[in-house]
């Protein structure tokens, strides 16, 4: 979308795709910072090589701000260079908190926004902040999401869901405390070209990896799983039987499966089957 057409909507409005990408990157990657009365600040920062993301956020921001480069020691490297966007504006950050943007720490308590929002594109974000795309060593394709987040986990598991079929349950691991989510092969394919569509708004070296995705062909004698996907009648005797155990019986699905279709069916998570 040009420059000029963007300036026609409100700032932060999340159903305009390069909104809802920003905010997921920023739910992800940014820091809301108080300082003394109303002072405070918004910022974001990423390795140098992807300043012209940033120059993009300042595009995107009818509020002055600044974006700064710096080199320092770190524990993965001695010499690493950064790029980082700042802004200060009392009207942009309570913007941006009121959406779900906490002050302060915030990894295990951002959700989705409650209202409406460009899913793809604010997934996008949220992934090219704290995930991954291309192949893994043997060669093959994925996509992945680390994040301490449960409702930022569940929300990708339930759009992959309804975009591929495949179904995650998601747990944390006992090491870090985080969820680890990962999809390969053609679902990796699928969800890629879903979320890094033509012309979006994203980190250049991701779209390329995504971009690659679709070269990959399975190769032959490497077995195909498949995925079935919830029906309505499903739905209703899952919640008729009210237990994972005796409904996997009927339904002919794995107790685990079925277990986890009640839990979403009962939070919400998906929709029961009057409300579709």
């Amino acid at each position: 979308m040009a420059d000029c057409e963007l300036i026609a909507h409100q700032f932060m409005d999340l159903t305009v795709p390069e909104y809802a990408y920003m905010f997921g990157f920023l739910q992800a990657d940014g820091h809301l910072q108080r300082g003394a009365g109303q002072k405070g600040k918004l910022s974001v920062e990423i390795n140098a090589r992807d300043v012209e993301l940033l120059r993009k956020f300042q595009k995107l921001t009818p509020y002055y701000s600044s974006i700064t480069e710096r080199t320092r020691s770190t524990n993965f490297a001695e010499s690493h260079n950064s790029a980082a966007w700042t802004v200060c504006s009392l009207e942009a950050r309570t913007k941006v908190n009121e959406l779900g943007l906490p002050y302060g720490p915030k990894s295990k308590t951002i959700s989705p926004p409650s209202g409406a929002f460009s899913s793809r594109d604010y997934l996008r974000g949220i992934i090219d902040a704290d995930g991954s795309v291309g192949y893994t060593k043997p060669g093959l394709p994925f996509i992945s999401l680390t994040t301490a987040s449960t409702d930022i986990a569940a929300y990708l598991c339930f759009y992959a869901r309804e975009l591929t079929g495949t179904e995650r349950n998601i747990k944390r691991n006992e090491r870090d405390d985080i969820y680890n989510i990962c999809y390969w092969k053609e679902q990796a394919q699928e969800l890629a070209a879903d979320l890094y569509y033509p012309g979006c708004l994203s980190l250049q070296r991701k779209q390329t990896a995504a971009d690659s995705l679709a070269l990959w062909v399975r190769p032959a004698g490497m077995k195909v799983m498949t995925h079935r996907r919830w029906k309505t009648w499903e739905d209703r005797v899952l919640l008729e039987h009210s237990d994972a155990a005796s409904a996997a019986v009927e339904l002919d699905r794995t107790v685990q499966s079925c277990s986890l279709r009640l839990w979403r069916l009962r939070t919400g998570r998906a929709p029961k089957p009057d409300d579709k």
